[in-house]
This record gives structure tokens, sequence and C-alpha cells, in this order.
């Protein structure tokens, strides 16, 4: 007689999201059009090669797009210590009376109460004030400031850079400055493009609203730990960087609405994903999320998912391979290599609906709560 005992959940370590990607798909540069990036659907039983701005036949009418509408920051600023010595900054976060939370890479670290000569303007500085979010942080607090008194947002863009991922290796233009931000970035705060968002321009956007499908923001501002590599084999040892996000009262009404009408809700970006199962599992509307989604995890509001492809051993690997199956994954990145797909910031897209999605849970979306 079959036993008839549950069989026993799979434990994944990290090397089960490691793959091998050739260099040369890694892409520099994104698309001359940002529609005409091709997207792998990977929705069916076998994989569909299509092109992104296919998209509005691959959703129905009632669905409902959410997007990330965070505004990347030029958050990365060059100058120098006192000593001479060079000194790069890459701001994470802008807090209250002029301060910031920055990344710092320096030869040595100077002293708290050094204040640094920035790149830009004679009267810019940094002055070192300790580190963030506690005498223990990886962040270093400083305040950024001219002699004119502007604020740190005006000063990062006037003399800041793009912050481009690691993996691009050219100085940024100012076509970045334009390409690694969404047609549709709204609050300034991000340090990293919601890369799966670049790819929707406006002709996309009407064509979407032709065919029904309806639209609703929440904001993350994506943090450079997005690209943090996960260091522990057992995944329950990696300490998740943390991200502020907002769910808006008009997206909860329409998360709601949607679920009335049968409709699927398809998260633009892991950023969206995050912040609405955030909001899912706490009931808070607006704070700082240090979530981490590996395979197992129960999905509460998303159905759909529009996602980049992403670094192997990645914390988004595991999330994606949470969302629609790892095994499935896996096999949708091997015919994304092989038909020689552009991965990561400024690649190629891919279309995935949730593992199980009949069996959706009640959802704190279906209920309206804040």
């Amino acid at each position: 007689m079959p036993s008839s005992a549950p069989a026993t959940p799979r434990t994944f370590t990290l090397g089960d999201f490691d793959f091998g990607l050739p260099p040369a798909l890694i892409a520099q540069h994104p698309a001359p059009e940002r529609s005409a990036s091709r997207l792998l659907d990977g929705t069916g039983a076998q994989p569909a090669d299509r092109i992104f701005r296919e998209l509005p036949a691959l959703l129905n009418p009632g669905d409902l797009l959410v997007f990330n509408d965070t505004r990347v920051v030029k958050a990365r600023l060059f100058g120098e210590k006192p000593t001479g010595g060079k000194v790069e900054l890459l701001v994470e976060r802008v807090l209250p009376g002029n301060q910031v939370a920055a990344h710092m890479r320096v030869s040595k670290k100077p002293e708290i109460g050094t204040t640094l000569a920035l790149a830009g303007s004679p009267s810019l500085r940094a002055t070192l004030l300790g580190r963030w979010p506690d005498a223990d942080g990886s962040l270093f607090r400083f305040v950024l400031s001219n002699d004119a008194g502007d604020d740190p947002f005006t000063l990062m863009e006037r003399h800041g850079h793009v912050p481009l991922p690691p993996y691009i290796t050219h100085a940024d233009s100012a076509d970045d400055a334009r390409r690694y931000q969404t047609v549709f970035a709204k609050n300034p705060g991000a340090a990293a493009a919601p890369t799966a968002a670049l790819h929707f321009d406006e002709a996309l956007l009407a064509a979407l609203d032709a065919r029904g499908v309806q639209r609703a923001s929440v904001t993350l501002h994506v943090g450079a730990g997005t690209f943090q590599p996960v260091k522990t084999e057992n995944l329950a040892e990696h300490r998740m960087h943390s991200e502020w996000y907002d769910v808006p009262a008009a997206t909860q009404a329409a998360i709601a609405a949607c679920r009335a009408r049968g409709g699927r809700v398809v998260a633009v970006g892991t950023t969206t994903v995050r912040t609405l199962e955030s909001w899912a599992q706490t009931g808070q509307t607006t704070g700082d999320t240090a979530i981490f989604i590996t395979p197992g995890f129960a999905f509460q509001v998303v159905d759909v998912l529009v996602t980049n492809f992403h670094l192997p051993k990645s914390t988004l690997m595991m999330l994606v391979s949470a969302f629609a199956g790892y095994d499935h994954v896996m096999a949708l990145y091997a015919h994304a290599i092989a038909q020689q797909y552009r991965f990561f910031s400024y690649g190629d897209a891919m279309l995935l609906e949730r593992l199980n999605i009949g069996l959706r849970p009640n959802a704190r979306g279906s209920e309206g709560s804040s």
C-alpha cells in the first residue's frame, strides 16, 4: 500500500543556483528600442521566443500590471581625502538633515569627522559622521553639502554619476542617464534600476491600455545590495539587505478590484514582487523590507512576473525559482543561453507564471487590507 506521507521538501543550497554564462551574453548596452528587447515566454509547457512589444497579447483584459516607480539617482560620487587619497561613494539612502548613507571605496578608511572633497564643484564635500544604520553597519553616514546649501538630491543630480552595475564595464554616459531609467520613474531614491521595467516605452503602454490591461505602481528604492553576492552555502545564513518601500492606497484598491474581476496581478520586476509580498506578510504599507524569497515561499499577491535574467547564485535567482519552480526556471535559463539571449540589467526579459497558480491563497490584496 503506497504511503500517504507528504513528500519531504527539497533543501536547496547556494550551488543549486549556479550556471555557466558566456561573458559575451552580459549586455553592456540596452537594445536600440526599449520594447525591441527579446522576451522569453515561460508560461507554457515549452519556451517561446518573442519580442517584448508582444507582451499585451500575452496578458488578459482585466489583468493588473504593477510597476516600481522609483527613480534612479546619480548616486556615484568621486573625490579625495585631505591626504589626496582617492575615494568613491555610492549613496544608498538619503537621510534627514542633508545626510546620506553610502558605500565607501577607499584604500584606508578616514577617521570620523574627516571632510572629503568631491569632484564636480569646489565647494562640494562630504563629512564622515560614522557608520550606518548602527556602529557596526556596513554603510557610512555623511553630511553631503555645498556652499549654496543644496540638498543631496540636487547635488547628486548635478555632480553625480549613474550607478551602473559592476558587470557593466564602460563609464556612464548621457545615454545611460536616459536608458538606465524607466519612462515612468517618479520617486527619487534608487541606487539601481528596476530593470524589468526598462523595456516599457510609451507605445507599449498605450498598447496595454488598448488591450484593457490596468496599471498601478509601488515604490521600492532599489539598493546596491541587489548585487550583493550570497556567500553562504546554507541559504538560511544569508543576511538580506534592507530597502524602503511603499504600497499606496490606490494600488491596494487596484489589487482588490483586480481580484474581484478575476484578473491576474502581474508584477514588473522582482522589486515589485518583494514590495507586494512584504506588504502581504506584514500588513505594513510602508517601511523597510529585508524579505528573502527562496523555494517554498508562499506567494500571496503576485500571479505573473515580468523579469530580466539574473546573476548566478543571486538572491534574485532564488526568488524566480521560488515563483515559477526551480526545474522550470533552470530549463528556461539553459534555453536562453543556447538562444543567446542578453543577460542582466540591459539584457532581455522573461515572462513567468506562478507555480500552482490555481491554488492561490487568500491574500491581503484580495481583502483590501492596509
